[in-house]
């Protein structure tokens, strides 16, 4: 890396920090819909008091 500019970093460097932001991402993804899909799963709340 002799006549690299201090700027720029390796190309071992860059895969590895797209592989965090891609693992951040996913779990960003994973955690929003993750709720969604738990509430689409459960039967619609027919409301009122069960117990009446």
């Amino acid at each position: 890396m002799g006549n690299m500019e201090d700027n720029q970093i390796t190309r071992k460097e860059a895969i590895r920090k797209m592989g965090k932001y891609a693992a951040l991402t996913a779990l960003g993804t994973f955690t929003v819909l993750a709720p969604m899909r738990a509430q689409s799963a459960s039967p619609p709340d027919p409301g009122g008091n069960p117990f009446d």
